[in-house]
């Protein structure tokens, strides 16, 4: 018997040669712009340079330079790689046939936007293209100082810009993948989905794709003063300029150490900084009112998204990972948690107001709460509803299976979601929020889920009623699913009257 052929697509840039596995032809590691360095470090992405002959898809283009550590845990050696060619994607498709004209889904990875990267194990997505009959599309971009921070003689939003780019790069190649490059769904989480939501409202990103996913939105967008106000205090803690002549006369592996050493004491600056001292990162995209011109949720009811389908939603628990990687369960006092509900929650006295919507809370139990729906839970929900304003469509869910995991600890926790899309259980994220002794009862939840989304990709319709702010119906995922209205009320009618937008800064 024969070996399978190695399939082979010719792209704008040159031939690659990928893979035959299991049923699928997969690619890895092909360019999709130039390697941000030298002269095109810290500016927009620049086309892939032309190659002759054909190039081998094999294997992962290296990470971007990021801060592996997150609350205290390294990513060891998963986050680091050599190799300049940080600007790649990733293809799997059941048949790089051009006529095939498959959904097209394109990944972005989460990270805080400052670690992450396309080739880890836990974004396999062989079962999803093999499963849902799609051509899946993953992606690296910029992280971190490299990719958004807000310094001088250089555009906002590089990491943005370079998923733009890499969008680019699917309209103009993914028909030769087997891939219908007018049917293409962008989805991410975390992050990820933080990026989903401002190519919504981006004006270079429009057109680029028809549907979209944001898992677990975070409300973490910087207004044009913070983010430089942040950007000189990384700067400063190297001795240096936030400008990108000055910052490009540091090693790109190295400016990760300076971002990690401040991210440690970002608390120094809450008098200028606010909430956004008390988070895990420095990064966030900036509403820098050019390639970023308004924050998603305002960009959105103004009609930004009308032509964007989307999938919006998070998880019930989503702040209890943060306490494992902060080893903070059974260290919450009633102090501590005062303290968070007077900083996180809305209103002129967010810890009276949450004391008296949840009674029978422990300290704990608020400690998580509030952070969750500040983080995540509230900022998606407005999401959903701004979508709705703005004349589009939304499809809201809420993910409150609770993982055996960790003893229970963890719960509906941030990052569950992502293991159950791709059936990784047993990387990444997997074996933390679901455990290895798990597996049965998540594959019930892979199987809504990724049926969800693939559906989603294909037809526009996930299958469940879109969003209206009268009947606020939303998918429930659980072992046995439903569809309800939002069943996190008393949170919603809480945060009704906040607005959330740019963060400022307090004070100059």
């Amino acid at each position: 018997m024969s070996a399978v052929p190695e399939p082979e697509v010719r792209t704008t840039a040159g031939v690659v040669r990928g893979r035959a596995e299991d049923g699928l032809a997969v690619f890895r590691g092909i360019p999709y712009a130039q390697p941000p360095i030298g002269e095109a470090r810290f500016q927009a992405p620049r086309p892939a340079r032309h190659w002759d002959g054909v190039r081998e898809a094999y294997e992962f283009g290296p990470p971007a330079p990021q801060d592996a550590n997150m609350g205290g845990r390294s990513g060891g050696d998963l986050f680091k790689g050599a190799g300049d060619d940080w600007l790649t994607v990733n293809v799997w498709t059941p048949d790089p046939d051009p006529a095939a004209r498959r959904p097209v889904m394109v990944w972005i990875h989460g990270g805080a936007y400052k670690q992450g990267l396309s080739g880890s194990p836990g974004y396999d997505a062989q079962d999803i293209a093999r499963e849902g009959d799609v051509v899946f599309v993953s992606l690296n971009y910029r992280l971190g100082i490299e990719g958004f921070a807000h310094i001088d003689d250089a555009p906002a939003n590089r990491g943005l810009l370079d998923q733009v780019a890499a969008l680019e790069w699917v309209r103009e190649n993914i028909t030769a993948f087997g891939g219908d490059p007018g049917q293409v769904t962008v989805l991410g989480d975390s992050a990820g989905a933080g990026s989903v939501a401002s190519l919504m409202v981006m004006p270079s990103a429009a057109g680029l794709f028809q549907r979209a996913v944001g898992q677990s939105l975070p409300g973490t967008f910087l207004s044009d003063s913070l983010a430089r106000d942040v950007a000189r205090a990384i700067a400063a803690e190297a001795g240096l300029r936030p400008t990108a002549e000055e910052l490009s006369g540091v090693d790109p592996r190295e400016l990760p150490a300076i971002g990690q050493a401040l991210t440690s004491k970002m608390r120094q600056h809450e008098d200028r900084w606010g909430s956004f001292a008390d988070t895990l990162s420095l990064y966030s995209p900036v509403v820098d009112g050019e390639v970023l011109p308004v924050a998603p949720w305002e960009g959105l009811a103004r009609g930004a998204g009308r032509n964007v389908e989307l999938i919006i939603g998070h998880n019930r628990d989503e702040w209890r990972t943060f306490f494992l990687f902060g080893n903070l369960f059974g260290k919450i006092t009633e102090e501590r948690a005062s303290e968070v509900l007077r900083h996180f929650g809305p209103g002129e006295d967010g810890e009276r107001a949450y004391r008296e919507a949840f009674p029978d809370a422990s300290a704990e139990d608020l400690f998580e709460l509030v952070q969750s729906d500040w983080l995540f839970r509230m900022p998606t929900l407005h999401l959903a509803e701004a979508q709705a304003a703005g004349g589009g469509r939304a499809y809201l869910y809420d993910l409150v299976w609770q993982s055996p995991g960790q003893g229970g600890l963890l719960r509906a926790c941030h990052g569950l979601d992502g293991p159950l899309l791709f059936g990784t259980y047993d990387a990444h994220l997997g074996p933390v929020t679901i455990g290895p002794e798990h597996t049965a009862e998540a594959r019930v939840l892979t199987s809504q889920i990724r049926t969800a989304w693939t559906s989603f990709a294909a037809t526009g319709d996930p299958g469940w009623p879109a969003y209206d702010p009268r009947r606020r119906l939303t998918q429930v995922f659980d072992t046995t699913p439903s569809v309800t209205a939002y069943p996190e009320e008393t949170s919603r009618r809480l945060w009704q009257n906040h607005t959330f937008e740019a963060l400022p800064l307090l004070t100059a």
